[in-house]
């Protein structure tokens, strides 16, 4: 209770801001204790991803870059590793990476065919040898106005066609500050996921991930204790939605700021199932230390 109003007097004071949230004094997670979270998490394989955006600017610097990040994953590395491309270099770093990570989009058009200029179809991708895309990323959302209609169109079509889709949610820093969290992600959740199965969600099609829009590129990064509790009332919804066992079978990823300094912690969290990372995915270095997190020890 007293971390619950440090928190909601740190959230309402004048001088909010995201740095103040390292210092909320929150309960301490125990992600080692033998529990069913602990259990169920032991169960979802790590999924280790990274957007490129719209970078690197040319297809030798993309080769590069994917050359750099093979050679930096560990065959003992946990889980699986992906890896979201502008269209022009996926086949380039297809051919680099090999069965090492997924190569996957950024985006795709919820239409096999016809007059939409620029669009790129779940077909045409799975042409390529891709399988996975994202879709609802907040800047899909605000600077190309993907409206929800469109992302569950996206989803659809996706999961329709045999793909893979990362469905992206997250509130902004004001919604986030007014403590609406959970309802922004739910309303996401909902209005993004209408039609998709309980049979789509058992065969893995869909993972979520929770990207909180003040963390994204600004450095700031969701402490791993906000981060879980995030992540459960996701895991909740989707029981919800679902059933539990979906809940506890979809991995649920975290984006936002994620840096090799940052990875065990958010890693430890027994609902926290791997990372979507941006800047640092341009940096193979970085990024190869993130794919190469070490896992805390799970009891058996």
């Amino acid at each position: 209770m007293l971390a619950l109003v440090s928190l909601l007097s740190v959230l309402t004071a004048p001088s909010t801001n995201v740095e103040a949230f390292q210092f909320i004094q929150l309960p301490r997670q125990q992600p080692r204790v033998s529990s069913p979270s602990v259990l169920f998490a032991a169960q979802r394989d790590p999924f280790i991803t990274g957007n490129w955006k719209l970078n690197p600017q040319t297809k030798q610097e993309a080769i590069d870059l994917a050359t750099g990040i093979a050679d930096s994953i560990d065959p003992s590395a946990p889980g699986d590793v992906g890896i979201f491309v502008p269209f022009p270099f996926i086949e380039a770093v297809q051919n680099v990476i090999g069965d090492k990570a997924i190569v996957g989009a950024q985006c795709v058009l919820p239409e096999l065919k016809g007059a939409f200029t620029g669009g790129v179809s779940p077909a045409m991708l799975q042409s390529m040898g891709v399988k996975w895309a994202l879709a609802g990323h907040s800047e899909r959302r605000e600077i190309f106005k993907e409206s929800d209609e469109f992302i569950n169109a996206q989803c659809r079509l996706l999961v329709e066609n045999d793909m893979n889709v990362i469905l992206c949610i997250g509130e902004s820093l004001e919604e986030f500050e007014k403590n609406l969290v959970k309802d922004i992600c739910e309303v996401q959740l909902k209005k993004n996921l209408a039609g998709i199965s309980v049979e789509d969600m058992m065969n893995d099609k869909v993972t979520i991930a929770y990207e909180p829009i003040w963390a994204i590129g600004t450095g700031k990064v969701a402490t791993p204790a906000i981060a879980q509790r995030v992540h459960a009332a996701i895991r909740q919804i989707l029981a919800n939605m679902f059933n539990d066992e979906v809940a506890q079978k979809t991995r649920i990823l975290y984006g936002g700021s994620v840096t090799p300094e940052s990875i065990n912690g958010l890693m430890d969290q027994p609902d926290v199932d791997g990372a979507l990372v941006g800047g640092a995915s341009l940096d193979a270095s970085k990024f190869g230390k993130i794919i190469n997190f070490q896992p805390a020890a799970v009891p058996v």
